[in-house]
């Protein structure tokens, strides 16, 4: 912030100051309050934020971990049995938490869309409901995989590079059901309201802080950022993939 501030001053001093939220409803209001001009986040807070509570627009995307985009991968023990998606029935899936996109709410939208019900449950349990698909959080990715893999769940889920941070002899205990649609790694966004020049001048620092020593240095601290680049398609077309990807129309 204090990069950001001193490349936006132009011969002022400007404050610069970090404000966290708990959650989407709460960066929203804050953006509404003009308390934040800009946020980082993954795609379904954002999709929240920007969307549904209309408090943001978004950017820039920002390559997080080196990661441009990433995805969902679900999963079960490779001697379980389980072949297909709807064999998961009657049975139970683990989730790594609540407010994890790629660990809980795209796996389970997008197994909502291929006619999975999904019931939380409110302990580990292999079984569920005949025709349902129960799900408890694990609360981390060892104890996670550690589910699977001593059958306390039919299967688990979480991101493609987590999945890819195993080591061989779990990996070699373990198989993929599916992998969901990808989506951006992070996600840049604006407050709706802030002013159209100084979104100019941000967009622009944050795009060269890449070609910077200092910046590259400060990227690399944050998450071992690579960069922030355009939204692919526009912000419209980016826009549209978070609502492909997140929204769910009210049950009848």
């Amino acid at each position: 912030m204090r990069y950001v501030a001193r490349k936006l001053s132009s011969g002022r001093e400007i404050e610069s100051k970090v404000v966290t939220a708990a959650t989407p409803v709460e960066f929203a209001n804050l953006l509404k309050q003009r308390k934040i001009d800009f946020y980082m986040e993954s795609a379904y807070p954002t999709y929240v934020i920007n969307s549904v509570h209309g408090a943001g627009k978004l950017l820039l995307r920002r390559w997080k971990s080196g990661m441009a985009e990433y995805y969902s991968v679900i999963f079960t023990r490779r001697n379980s049995g389980i072949k297909h998606l709807g064999d998961l029935k009657g049975k139970s899936i683990v989730f790594e938490d609540p407010g994890s996109s790629s660990g809980y709410l795209m796996p389970k939208l997008f197994l909502q869309r291929r006619g999975l019900k999904l019931t939380e449950n409110v302990r580990f349990d292999p079984n569920s409901a005949a025709t349902d698909v129960g799900y408890i959080f694990a609360g981390s990715q060892d104890r996670l995989v550690e589910t699977v893999l001593t059958q306390q769940a039919a299967a688990g889920a979480f991101s493609n590079d987590d999945f890819s941070a195993l080591d061989d002899k779990k990996k070699s205990e373990v198989a993929q059901l599916a992998q969901t649609d990808r989506l951006p790694r992070h996600l840049v966004s604006v407050r709706s309201d802030l002013a159209p020049a100084l979104v100019a001048n941000l967009e622009k620092i944050l795009l060269s802080m890449d070609d910077d020593v200092e910046g590259r240095k400060i990227l690399q601290k944050t998450d071992g950022t690579t960069k922030f680049d355009m939204l692919p398609g526009g912000e419209a077309a980016m826009r549209r993939r978070l609502l492909e990807s997140f929204y769910s129309p009210p049950a009848k």
